[in-house]
């Protein structure tokens, strides 16, 4: 065959698979919330203002998309919409602090699937390119009260760098709250698992070697380019990779270690601790078997979920329930995620974000801690407490309206607003209950 004709029936096949797929999984039909135009007063509701702190029958207002007042007996100004609350309960819009939402979409179809990237060092990886803001897992994890989501990529060793993202907009660049939000890092494959014999101390060395001339190569680039800027005719060549490592070297972009074995997690740890970096520690099986070690250096730590197997045969059956209320005893800050990425189900879960919290709760954890865990904490920890995470004034207007206790599965969230953009709670789960209960109804 002529290789013109090759390429033309490459060209061909590729479309027509695009075709047949699109045609498989649609987009979503919510449309994005317009700009608020009128002042809006939730008033008589139970407020969760997310820093443990609750008032009863309580107001909040919000103008322009930022909330102007909280408290009780707060006054409607002039066209303001009023919402009665009385019986239900308001929160901050829950924060999924990791998850691959907008990445995937079905496991088993790998053409939907967009969390990894090719090779084994990705720095310069941004996963908030590859989102899909009409993901038909958006409008769900939204119903379950989840407005802002960490989505972070996958892969091995230097992954690459997250994003926090609002769950709602026509574009990627409409939803950014803050991207690049961190470095993600498997530490666990910086601890192979095993006995601490000469071959698995080899590997473990080789591997901090590698990360360590990555970030010495980063070091000497960033020299080089600031002596070049004083220097005219003598430009340094881009290097995305390490230009991506820029920011982690100042301090300024934190690194995200995955860490759940107690070697892994104290690894990461001393290695931050030596090269000045700044450090969160995600999945944490057995953060609480450190904790003093996390306290003294306050590293916060994000819990893959609670809905967790023991990892060792002779841990606690509920060692991953229980683990909140130990670091909360201990005095480190944590936020609890849906579920790990990458893990079955993933994306698909992150509706299920105020259930881990539930599930801390009824194994020891103080019911406004857990709310915190996924509101006011994965804020701070991702460094957007000043814009999202309580509901305080001068904040964004990212809030839910739920007739019972989120942490309950049996409440629903009746309203939602991002930066006070109204959310359709529509979504397939719904229509597909409406669906089936009339079929069933006649």
């Amino acid at each position: 065959m002529h290789p013109f004709f090759r390429i033309a029936v490459t060209i061909s096949i590729a479309w027509t698979s695009v075709a047949l797929f699109s045609n498989v999984l649609p987009a979503h039909d919510q449309i994005p919330g317009a700009p608020q135009r009128r002042p809006i007063l939730i008033q008589g509701g139970t407020l969760h203002i997310g820093n443990g702190e609750v008032i009863k029958d309580g107001s909040i207002l919000f103008v322009d998309g930022k909330i102007a007042s909280v408290g009780r007996g707060v006054e409607a100004p002039a066209k303001a919409i009023s919402i009665d609350a009385t019986g239900q309960h308001v929160y901050p819009g829950l924060i999924d602090s990791m998850t691959d939402l907008g990445l995937r979409e079905i496991s088993a179809v790998d053409v939907t699937v967009d969390t990894n990237e090719w090779g084994k060092d990705n720095p310069n990886v941004r996963a908030w390119v590859a989102v899909n803001p009409d993901s038909e897992l958006i409008p769900v994890a939204r119903a379950g009260g989840v407005l802002l989501a960490h989505v972070t990529p996958g892969g091995s060793f230097l992954r690459g760098q997250s994003a926090l993202i609002a769950l709602d907009g026509w574009t990627v660049q409409d939803m950014i709250v803050r991207a690049p939000a961190g470095m993600c890092v498997d530490w666990e494959t910086l601890t192979p698992r095993g006995s601490d014999d000469a071959e698995t101390v080899k590997k473990r060395e080789d591997k901090l070697e590698q990360l360590d001339d990555w970030l010495d190569q980063a070091e000497r680039y960033g020299i080089a380019q600031s002596n070049a800027a004083g220097a005219k005719g003598k430009a340094i060549p881009t290097d995305v990779r390490l230009e991506s490592l820029l920011p982690v070297l100042s301090g300024e972009l934190p690194v995200i270690a995955q860490a759940d074995s107690l070697a892994a997690i104290r690894s990461a740890v001393a290695y931050a601790q030596a090269r000045r970096l700044s450090l969160i520690i995600y999945g944490g099986y057995d953060a609480g078997d450190c904790a003093e070690l996390l306290k003294r250096y306050q590293i916060p730590v994000i819990i893959a979920g609670t809905y967790r197997l023991p990892r060792q045969r002779d841990d606690d059956y509920d060692a991953s329930y229980t683990l909140p209320a130990r670091l909360h005893a201990a005095g480190i800050t944590f936020a609890i995620a849906g579920e790990r990425p990458g893990y079955p189900g993933g994306a698909s879960n992150a509706r299920n974000l105020p259930y881990h919290a539930g599930c801390a709760v009824a194994y020891g954890l103080d019911r406004e801690a857990a709310v915190q865990a996924i509101t006011l904490s994965p804020a701070q920890i991702l460094g957007v407490d000043d814009r999202v995470g309580t509901l305080e004034a001068g904040k964004d207007a990212t809030l839910i309206l739920v007739d019972d206790d989120v942490l309950e599965s049996t409440s629903n969230v009746q309203q939602a607003f991002v930066q006070g953009r109204t959310v359709d709670l529509g979504n397939r789960h719904r229509t597909l209950y409406e669906k089936y209960r009339r079929k069933y109804a006649r």
